[in-house]
């Protein structure tokens, strides 16, 4: 890499702090050694990144797009000392992570342990929700949502993904048959949810298309709900692998219309405000889901 960290944080200070004398003073170095690192950037680069006029400094074309990547480049480093500073102490204080009845039960629940033997210090407060919250009203750190993010003013960082698939326990089948066609589902008890309708748009291959609009026999509002309506026998639901896993490998529910069914997966996310006093304690908690999730791919 040419340009230095130092040079870096120059440049990116100078447009943040409008000038090169406020940046100077914001890293505590002298105006001069700011606009010489300016200058072996550009240098450096072969571009313009900054035309100086006598009132302010303004980005060239170049000089917007190189700003994004250097940003990025310094955030990585920070976060990547933020990490270091982590290993060396001991995370502790009250930490709330939110997240829908089926994944705290079936994916957060089982970790609990093992993260609280690795970092005893950190309360964690566990709260369930099938709808969206709003983290400050709810006072929550972390919120884990599943599907498509809307909310862009918070941070995210993915958990990765689950497959979605068609289930009926054998019970069910047994008594009803087992389609084999996507229109035979027309004649059997679908399960669906009450909110959002997409959910009601099954991953299956048909003559009009790849999602397969159902209308539900019984509706929920959470996926454990209609997990618990698939193991009694009332019907055939569209779950995530997270719910199911340990269903299936038992036989307690089967996988039907394989053949049809699209490679659909749920991305997963945790979402947070950034807070510097909760950073070690959200990174801590976000790095051992990351470590001991399931990753994409997994459960086929």
């Amino acid at each position: 890499m040419k340009t230095t960290l130092d040079e870096l944080l120059a440049f990116v200070t100078v447009v943040d702090t409008g000038s090169i004398t406020a940046a100077a003073e914001h890293l505590a170095q002298t105006a001069s050694g700011i606009s010489r690192a300016l200058s072996r950037i550009e240098e450096k680069l072969d571009v313009t990144l900054l035309r100086r006029t006598t009132r302010r400094l303004e980005l060239t074309e170049e000089g917007e797009t190189f700003l994004q990547h250097a940003r990025r480049i310094l955030d990585s480093v920070e976060s990547a000392e933020e990490q270091m500073t982590i290993r060396r102490q001991r995370p502790a204080g009250r930490l709330r992570v939110n997240a829908a009845s089926p994944f705290m039960l079936h994916a957060i629940v089982p970790l609990v342990a093992g993260f609280r033997e690795r970092y005893p210090q950190i309360e964690l407060e566990l709260h369930s929700s099938d709808l969206i919250i709003d983290l400050i009203e709810q006072r929550t750190d972390i919120a884990i949502r599943i599907g498509t993010l809307r909310d862009s003013t918070l941070h995210a960082r993915p958990l990765g993904s689950h497959r979605l698939r068609v289930l009926a326990s054998p019970g069910y089948l047994e008594r009803h048959g087992t389609p084999r066609r996507v229109d035979e589902l027309d004649h059997h008890a679908l399960l669906g949810f009450t909110q959002p309708e997409s959910l009601n748009q099954w991953p299956l291959r048909h003559a009009s298309g790849d999602a397969y609009a159902i209308a539900p026999a019984i509706k929920a509002s959470s996926g454990e709900t209609l997990r618990h309506l698939a193991l009694a026998g009332d019907g055939i639901a569209c779950l995530a692998d997270f719910m199911t896993h340990e269903d299936r490998a038992q036989g307690r529910l089967v996988q039907i219309l394989d053949r049809h069914t699209v490679d659909v997966r749920q991305p997963v996310h945790a979402v947070y405000y950034r807070n510097t006093a909760l950073a070690s304690r959200i990174t801590c908690f976000l790095d051992y889901l990351s470590e001991q999730l399931p990753h994409e791919g997994k459960g086929k």
